[in-house]
């Protein structure tokens, strides 16, 4: 599910290495990595947010779990530097099965 994107001024690959900065500083267990898509895993505990561009343009925060209070926390670390456009309703990324509910 995708729950936020962010807007900035530069390219995605620009942005990746301030993005990953601002992020490893405010959590422990994150991996990233950038080639031809830029992707941050933010893990704690049982769970895991991903902020990527593998569905847009611009990173987008998602997460598999609706509920996931890590979300929220990270998204409030983004706004700290970025304005970030949170979906009132999370939206449902192209591989995943509306069915499922």
């Amino acid at each position: 599910m995708i729950f936020a994107e962010m807007e900035y001024s530069k390219d995605y690959w620009d942005e990746h290495h301030d993005l990953v900065k601002l992020i490893c500083s405010n959590f422990d267990n994150v991996k990233h990595g950038i080639q031809g898509d830029s992707w941050i895993w933010i893990l704690e505990g049982e769970g895991k947010v991903a902020i990527d561009t593998f569905s847009s343009m611009k990173h987008q925060v998602k997460c598999e779990t609706k509920s996931l209070p890590l979300v929220e926390k990270v998204i409030g670390v983004l706004e700290q530097n970025y304005t970030v456009l949170e979906y009132e309703i999370p939206m449902p990324e192209a591989h995943e099965d509306l069915c499922k509910g």
